[in-house]
């Protein structure tokens, strides 16, 4: 019995020691374990199929570990917990939970409210489809407009008196189209749908539920003028069960679904006497056990999230920011920055005419260049635009004015549209004279020459320890 019990024992614990190393941890950074399945997560999602820059699991283990690093920089500097960034977390996790806890029955119970609500409007009447033809009359025309909108009906109503039944239906849609002046119903050969009481004015429904199928009525006056009235067809209203499906699509694309979610929240945060979120983080934690996929995007999300918080703040926005770093980078990196081919540094200025294209120089005279295009512009007023101006670091054959003006292209001017007389003010340069003249290339190898030294700093900040031997067993498990 001991021998059987040791057994069972033994089995029971290599079933244990294979359950732990199902999912073996392949890195720890800050003491945080990262397993082989999140790993492997992120390096499929981002060397997949159209990548171009793909890497092998040796080249991406680094990247990684700095995109760790950088989440346990945010991680220690809390940033997790602001309420702008959790409310951004906490609204992610609800995007997930939401569309795993729609409620049925309150959407049942919406559909039958939404239906009885409707069936009551029509208080036991039946649904009615008509056409009409209409002869405009304003309340206050005169005796004769009267007598002119009268005669005009009661001659259409005397052709369509004549047509057999049969073809009634036609020739009313036929005359609607000529003769109706209801331009919206006309086009439809007078049809107005369906519809039930209340839908339409007094004196036209009256007489419309006065009607049977098939049959038409004699002119009818009302608010707006002169009716003849066909009725296509009338019915009781249907049953919740014939107008069901339609209720549903009709609140789903109303959002019932989420508005049944949030009822559930609401519901079962207020029983059990939680905030709602603090209810959506344990159905969320519930949904990641139940799905591995699920866990690792919502991994993702949390410490891509983190990461750009704490890269914008320590790095990015301080390197844009930071204009005199930025000149000292150009200069001692101004080899990388050479062009190919001289540029103008400057403005193209259009003008309403050359007086004002003269006015425009002299103040350039004695302007700086970085107020050059304030400068002509403000001539300028809220109502009167006499001045426009293109400003940039222009090659050849980036504008036409200036290949011709600068560069000494046999190119057609091309005035601004308004503005007839063209010319140019600036300078000509076979290279960057400062940063500014290659100010977004600069800005960008600038913030990534930080970023790399902020990463060396993390390193040596945070332990990183990286298991060699699961990583040769990534994606050949």
């Amino acid at each position: 019995m001991k021998k059987i019990t040791f057994l069972a024992a033994s089995l029971m614990m290599g079933l244990s020691a294979v359950a732990q190393t199902a999912d073996p941890v392949i890195m720890r950074v800050n003491g945080k374990s990262i397993t082989r399945s999140e790993f492997e997560y992120s390096f499929n999602k981002n060397n997949s199929d159209g990548v171009l820059d793909k890497k092998t699991v040796e080249e991406y283990v680094p990247l990684y570990v700095d995109f760790k690093l950088k989440v346990a920089e945010a991680e220690s500097q809390r940033l997790d917990t602001l309420s702008a960034l959790r409310k951004e977390l906490d609204s992610y996790k609800e995007q997930m939970v939401i569309p795993t806890i729609v409620d049925s029955a309150y959407i049942e119970r919406e559909a039958r409210r939404t239906y009885d609500n409707t069936a009551s409007r029509f208080e036991g009447k039946d649904l009615l489809t008509a056409s009409h033809i209409l002869a405009l009359m304003r309340q206050d025309a005169t005796a004769e407009q009267q007598a002119a909108a009268k005669a005009r009906i009661d001659s259409i109503y005397n052709v369509l008196k004549a047509v057999p039944k049969g073809q009634l239906a036609g020739k009313f849609a036929e005359l609607a189209k000529e003769k109706s002046d209801d331009q919206g119903s006309a086009q439809r050969g007078g049809a107005l749908g369906q519809f039930g009481k209340g839908m339409m004015i007094p004196d036209f429904e009256n007489a419309a539920y006065a009607l049977k199928a098939g049959e038409m009525s004699a002119p009818i006056k009302s608010t707006v003028g002169w009716h003849i009235i066909y009725m296509e067809d009338r019915h009781p209203f249907e049953s919740y069960e014939f107008h069901h499906d339609n209720i549903i699509k009709f609140l789903d694309q109303r959002g019932i679904k989420e508005a049944s979610a949030n009822a559930y929240l609401d519901s079962v945060s207020n029983e059990r006497h939680i905030t709602r979120a603090e209810l959506v983080d344990e159905l969320h934690k519930q949904m990641m056990e139940k799905d591995a996929e699920l866990k690792n995007l919502s991994q993702e999300y949390y410490d891509g999230t983190l990461m750009y918080e704490v890269t914008k703040k320590d790095v990015w926005d301080k390197a844009q920011q930071n204009t005199v770093a930025q000149e000292a980078y150009f200069k001692a990196h101004k080899k990388d920055y050479a062009w190919d081919a001289p540029r103008f540094c400057g403005i193209v200025i259009h003008t309403k005419d050359a007086a004002t294209m003269k006015k425009v120089k002299t103040l350039l005279k004695g302007a700086d260049e970085e107020n050059w295009a304030k400068t002509a512009v403000s001539l300028n007023n809220d109502s009167v635009k006499i001045v426009r101006v293109e400003r940039g670091i222009f090659k050849q054959g980036d504008n036409a004015n200036v290949d011709r003006l600068v560069f000494g292209q046999k190119t057609e001017l091309k005035p601004m549209t308004g503005y007839p007389v063209t010319d140019v003010w600036g300078k000509k340069a076979k290279a960057p004279r400062t940063s500014k003249d290659v100010k977004g290339q600069v800005t960008t190898d600038y913030q990534n020459a930080e970023e790399k030294l902020w990463v060396e700093g993390l390193r040596k900040k945070f332990a990183v320890e990286v298991y060699d031997d699961v990583v040769k067993t990534v994606n050949k498990h």
